[in-house]
């Protein structure tokens, strides 16, 4: 490869031009000797004349449309230029310029570059090829420019054949931060990237998605369009419409495309924001056609137009609506302003910009303001050529003044300040005074560490090459009549938000909000955008969020599920409610209604226990089992009515589990107690032998009860230990929590329950057996009935639970708790009571007797005994039963017959009634 290389021969390019360029001198638009030489590129013309009708041929034409903001930057360029000489910054070291028109054609513009690559001190302006430029030494050590972002471009490749540095004040496509296709190219503004996402940003701050794009049809219109079309969907902005206006005013198709976009947004009534990226005379063009269609509309202008005063000033400006748009930062330009105002003392033999200015002003002096502006636009080359000295000079500096625009002056500035600051750190060691001290690679190198103090700030490249230093925003407002560019935000490049300096320029941006352009309304907090067969998603409708959906946010794409363990939200919300919390607590009516039950319960239990204190020694307390087994039995009630209680209010850990244990416990010791009166009741009455002998081996009060109770605390501790009950919390229903007992294991609470309910049963089947004893000592029928209470309660109870939920849950059981225990409370001790305090004449112990002989008297009349014996250690008899006794009359006869024991059987012996009734009192009284 190097051996072909080696072959390839060095030759020479003309740049000499014909006809309208006699000289390559032609070329030069300003200019200024100095030890080293900095190149600038401006479209000082909006356009090159193409004459119609003549054969196409390689000739640079004359150019026309003079642009007084850009022959504004050029001046910018030379006034740092001089100010830079006449300060310390580069020691001695003078810097000179050649300025270029490039008339906005990327043609002109690389022929004007083909200037800048020439060898240093050469005598020919000829460009030598060569496999390595590392020392070569050109002309020019670094330019300034161009204006458009496509001319940068083309200009760009060609400089960075020998790497001479490019520092643009104003192309902004972002395709230049390619430092691959671009390596020489710096520029001292952001990239379209952070002005696209500004203006994304201001659309969706203003709650704008529907809107419509106008760009030239040149790599920066597409490359911004592009750049912006992916910001716009990044943010669920919807571009309507894409106007393509041509790069060339020369071109024919230019006045139809206008019309075809002002119509596009005549016809497009939701889009009221129009964004558009044009240069200044395009946008001019497309003003004033809108202004005769009265199209009134937000202009989002580009960088490139934003501050154009020409524009600005045009007739009737203020029907098109609303601009706002985004500049390059401004900063302190009063020395440039005082340039401005000497400026016609400047020499014109080698600025050739500013003889035409002089000329055009000369021409178009006798007209007002705009007019004047619009007549130096209009005058080609040519047309001064012939007006030049016909008419005396007529300085106008008050119009100059008028059209700055600070963004551009200062980006213009700095791109000379960065190439001074550069020159300067290679001049430390070496003689900058001769021009082949450094080749433009090594300035390039030093230019990437540049840092610059700008308004108090450290400003310098990225690794893109680029400054990403703020914008302003900027805001057309109308005072006193006229259309003034005025600065209402800051746009921080970096951080991507807006800095306002006071609330009233604030309340200007906050303004623009008022204005609607979307293709379909806001979808408000508590709906969500349904999209429709419209390609575009911003078109949509609005429906309702669903129930336990939400949506807090304007233009929301879905709806927020609630948690459904915590929260809810009806249809149509904005936001989710924290479920009500609902359990029986005590100011409930229903649970002080239960409450006052069980207090009642409580005042029963103790009146009955003072009743039977105070009646310790009566028949019918003795009869009940004794003081101590009715304390027992008290006592359980007690603790039943008191487990009521742990059901209402906030169920805890504690309660849970204390509650159904607590009731298990006290219901089974209660059912145990009356399991051995049951049993005693039947012993004392029974005549069957075999009975007898049963309820004999049955009857062990303490182990009994201790035994029964004991299985019921194994069952709750078991419980309690391998599947405790604990707090759980029911979502049931939709808007409510509904705090409750788990119990933990239902098999668990089922034993428990099943337990009691086999002890109730046996109690009820011995009770029952001894239904028909005396009415002053028969406890068995009330017992009988107590448990029937039980049962009946229990079994509406499990169904009655097993279909009941909510808070009213609890009170459930605590309606068949205290229905079960009242029913056996009272049955138990009513009847005594009563006995004890309305029928105390029968509460005596001959009362009682009379009435056990009146029982046993019927007793002994319908059984026939064939034994009795006598115990004597217990005093109890058995009888065995030989023949029957049917009626008291056959005892009397002589047809019962009863054997002594140890003595024969006297068949045929009556036994005498007084003797039956003296054995059923001994029976009793020994009981």
């Amino acid at each position: 490869m190097a051996f072909v290389i080696f072959l390839i021969p060095c030759f020479v390019i003309s740049t000499d031009i014909a006809l309208s360029c006699q000289n390559a001198d032609d070329f030069v638009g300003a200019s200024s000797p100095g030890d080293i030489i900095i190149g600038g590129l401006f479209a000082v013309h909006s356009e090159m004349l193409h004459p119609e009708g003549d054969p196409i041929k390689p000739v640079i034409q004359n150019c026309a449309g003079f642009e007084i903001q850009v022959f504004l930057q050029t001046l910018a360029m030379i006034h740092a230029i001089e100010t830079i000489n006449n300060s310390t910054l580069l020691s001695g070291v003078t810097l000179g310029y050649e300025i270029y028109d490039t008339c906005a054609e990327v043609t002109k513009a690389m022929a004007s570059a083909l200037r800048f690559l020439p060898k240093v001190n050469s005598s020919e302006d000829a460009v030598e090829l060569k496999c390595n430029y590392s020392d070569y030494i050109p002309r020019v050590k670094a330019v300034t420019g161009a204006t458009y972002s496509e001319v940068s471009m083309a200009v760009s490749r060609l400089l960075a054949l020998q790497l001479i540095p490019q520092v643009s004040p104003a192309s902004s496509a972002e395709i230049l931060s390619d430092k691959i296709r671009f390596p020489s190219f710096f520029r001292t503004i952001p990239s379209d990237f952070h002005q696209t996402r500004a203006m994304t940003r201001l659309i969706c701050e203003s709650g704008w998605n529907w809107i419509g794009v106008i760009a030239t049809d040149d790599d920066n219109g597409r490359f911004a369009l592009e750049s912006f079309g992916v910001q716009a969907m990044a943010n669920n902005v919807c571009i309507a419409f894409k106007e393509m206006l041509p790069a060339y005013l020369s071109d024919s198709t230019f006045r139809t495309k206008v019309d075809h976009a002002i119509e596009k947004i005549v016809k497009e009534t939701r889009v009221n924001v129009i964004v558009v990226f044009m240069r200044q005379f395009h946008v001019l063009k497309l003003f004033k056609k809108a202004i005769e269609r009265n199209v009134n509309k937000i202009w989002i202008a580009s960088d490139n137009w934003s501050g154009a005063v020409k524009i600005s000033t045009i007739p009737n400006i203020r029907q098109l609506g609303t601009v706002v748009g985004f500049g390059f930062k401004s900063g302190d330009i009063s020395s440039f302003q005082e340039f401005l105002r000497n400026l016609h003392e400047k020499p014109t033999e080698n600025n050739k910009f500013l003889r035409e200015y002089i000329i055009l002003s000369s021409v178009c002096a006798h007209l007002e303001y705009h007019d004047f502006q619009k007549c130096i636009a209009s005058q080609s080359q040519d047309n001064l050529l012939e007006n030049d000295g016909s008419k005396p000079h007529i300085w106008r500096d008050d119009f100059l003044s008028a059209n700055v625009e600070p963004g551009f002056i200062r980006s213009t500035t700095l791109a000379v300040y960065a190439i001074a600051h550069a020159i300067k750190g290679q001049c430390k060691d070496r003689d900058c005074k001769d021009p082949s001290a450094f080749t433009p690679w090594e300035l390039l190198e030093e230019l990437k560490k540049v840092v610059i103090i700008d308004d108090d700030k450290e400003v310098k490249f990225d690794s893109n090459g680029d400054m990403n230093i703020s914008y302003d925003v900027l805001l057309w407002k109308e005072i006193d009549g006229h259309m003034e560019i005025t600065t209402v935000a800051e746009y921080d490049a970096e951080k991507g938000g807006f800095i306002f300096e006071d609330e009233e320029k604030k309340k200007d941006f906050l303004a623009l909000k008022k204005v609607q352009s979307t293709c379909s309304q806001h979808c408000r907090p508590g709906q969500v955008k349904k999209v429709t067969e419209s390609p575009h998603t911003c078109c949509y409708e609005c429906i309702y969020c669903p129930e336990n959906h939400y949506s807090n946010k304007t233009d929301m794409d879905y709806c927020y599920r609630c948690n459904n363990k915590t929260y809810w939200a009806p249809t149509n919300s904005s936001t989710c409610y924290r479920k009500t919390i609902y359990f029986l607590a005590w100011t409930d009516w229903f649970a002080i209604f239960l409450l006052l039950l069980s207090a009642f319960g409580v005042v029963l239990v103790l009146s009955i226990c003072v009743i039977f204190t105070k009646n310790l020694d009566t028949p019918v307390v003795k009869a009940s089992g004794g003081l101590t087994v009715c304390y027992i039995i008290l006592f359980s009630h007690f603790l039943i009515f008191l487990s009521t209680i742990f059901f209402i209010d906030v169920p805890t850990e504690f309660k849970c589990k204390t509650r159904q244990a607590l009731f298990g416990i006290s219901f089974t010791l209660c059912i145990s107690c009356i399991l051995i009166k049951s049993l005693k009741i039947l012993l004392a009455f029974s005549f069957d032998p075999k009975l007898q002998n049963f309820l004999k081996c049955m009857y062990k009060p303490i182990p009994t009860v201790v035994t029964c109770t004991g299985i019921q605390v194994s069952i709750c501790t078991f419980w309690l230990i391998f599947r405790t009950p604990f707090v759980s919390q029911n979502f049931s229903i939709p808007r409510a929590i509904i705090l409750e007992c788990n119990e933990g294991s239902i098999v668990a609470f089922g034993i428990m329950l099943g337990y009691i309910a086999a002890l109730a049963f046996i109690c009820f089947i011995f009770a029952f057996k001894g239904r028909k004893l005396p009415e002053n000592y028969n406890e068995a029928k009330f017992i009988t009935f107590g448990m029937l209470i039980y049962f009946i309660a229990w079994i509406v109870f499990i169904p009655v639970y097993a279909t009941t939920f909510g808070k009213y849950l609890p009170a459930v059981e605590i309606i068949v708790v205290l229905i079960s225990n009242y029913g056996i409370l009272c049955c138990t001790f009513l009847p005594k009571c009563y006995i004890i305090i309305y029928k105390q004449e029968t509460n005596t112990k001959s009362a009682f007797l009379k009435m056990v002989y009146t029982y046993s008297s019927k007793s002994a009349g319908s059984v026939a005994v064939s034994q009795i014996s006598l115990d004597s250690k217990s005093s109890s008899f058995r009888a065995t039963v030989t023949d029957s006794c049917k009626t008291e009359n056959d005892s009397v006869n002589g047809n019962c017959h009863f054997q002594v024991p140890g003595q024969p059987l006297i068949k045929g012996k009556v036994l005498p009634k007084n003797a039956a009734r003296t054995m059923v009192r001994k029976r009793v009284s020994s009981i």
